[in-house]
């Protein structure tokens, strides 16, 4: 069967691990960013502004995809604005591909805000219970994850391709330039730490401390949006996707300490955000990327504290349900700490950190 994707948001942690993924499947693989990457092998990239639907539609003239991967989204200032531009993201990509009978399944990256609130009610107001699944209903706030997926329903009843919503967890896996990336985060925390022998200190609050939560592999995440591109079972449906175990963070905090050859500090009992203990870090880590060789010398490239202390600082629980996608057929697994780990090793090998 004819595979040609589109992957929409290449340059991120989440496309950039898909990109790869596909195409060591044997799929065509076609990249779109305002910058698509340029390091992965066989991609195609496709230069475009999601946000200018003409010149938009000239980039994607004569491109015939069967599949579309919506993996990207741009942060606002308030989440009115977030609605109207994420949704016109939506709205303005299956718009110019609305003349193409080679497409058959669009599928949408969000995630756990869409139990959890949008930014500006993050984790507050009447929540419902974990673990998270599928079947429970949207929140009376505004959130433009529902924007986003009522433009894709909309767009589905128009023009008849299959749908599928994926909602992970806190996304772990590489990309450098990625604004919600807490692997490479806390491997610059760690690296940080190491360096000027600061106590690694975990940020965030006693519930995710004491409490069992779970994260999503980039990989995991690439593994689900195949098979729900390609399964009937997975056919206009929304699915949780986490690594499938679970942990408590005064666990996990030992073993990231532990790869880096650090203690981990006794945990104070309250938030100590990353925002506040990294924020005169950069020069410090400009002169350790000069001096061992570093390719990324600009912090802000690779730590998103302020995303990190969002996660790391809720008061809530969070873990989520997988039997809705394990039932339909997706049963694949992925260990949290080799996530982490694995997603270490590669950095300092790609010498991103010391």
């Amino acid at each position: 069967m004819d595979r040609n994707a589109l992957i929409v948001g290449a340059s991120g942690i989440i496309g950039n691990n898909l990109a790869r993924h596909l195409l060591a499947g044997g799929w065509t693989v076609h990249g779109l960013a305002r910058r698509p990457p340029v390091d992965i092998p066989g991609l195609r990239p496709i230069a475009a502004d999601l946000l200018q639907p003409d010149s938009l539609r000239q980039a994607l003239a004569g491109l015939q995809p069967t599949h579309v991967f919506l993996t990207t989204w741009m942060r606002q200032a308030s989440e009115a604005d977030n609605c109207a531009v994420n949704g016109a993201l939506v709205r303005n990509l299956l718009g110019a591909l609305a003349d193409r009978p080679s497409l058959r399944h669009v599928a949408l990256v969000t995630g756990l805000k869409h139990y959890l609130g949008p930014f500006e009610a993050y984790g507050k107001g009447h929540l419902p219970e974990t673990p998270f699944r599928e079947e429970q209903p949207r929140l009376p706030v505004e959130n433009f994850y529902y924007v986003q997926e009522d433009e894709l329903f909309a767009a589905a009843g128009r023009q008849g391709f299959a749908w599928s919503v994926h909602r992970p967890h806190s996304v772990i896996g590489y990309a450098i330039g990625n604004a919600m990336n807490m692997g490479v985060t806390l491997a610059t925390y760690a690296s940080l730490c190491r360096e000027a022998g600061r106590p690694f200190l975990f940020p965030g609050s006693p519930t995710q401390w004491h409490g069992l939560t779970d994260v999503t592999d980039a990989r995991q995440l690439a593994r689900q949006l195949e098979w729900a591109a390609t399964s009937d079972a997975a056919r206009n449906q929304a699915f949780n996707i986490v690594d499938g175990d679970v942990f408590r963070w005064k666990w996990m905090w030992s073993q990231i300490a532990g790869w880096f050859d650090l203690a981990a500090a006794p945990y104070p009992g309250h938030p100590t955000p990353l925002v506040e203990q990294m924020k005169h870090d950069a020069p410090l880590w400009r002169r350790i990327a000069e001096r061992d060789g570093l390719a990324e010398p600009d912090l802000d490239r690779l730590a998103s504290a302020w995303h990190t202390d969002a996660d790391l600082g809720r008061d809530i629980e969070c873990v989520t349900d997988m039997s809705k996608s394990r039932k339909a057929g997706f049963v694949a697994y992925q260990d949290s700490r080799d996530a982490f780990f694995d997603l270490f090793a590669r950095l300092r090998q790609e010498k991103i950190i010391p």
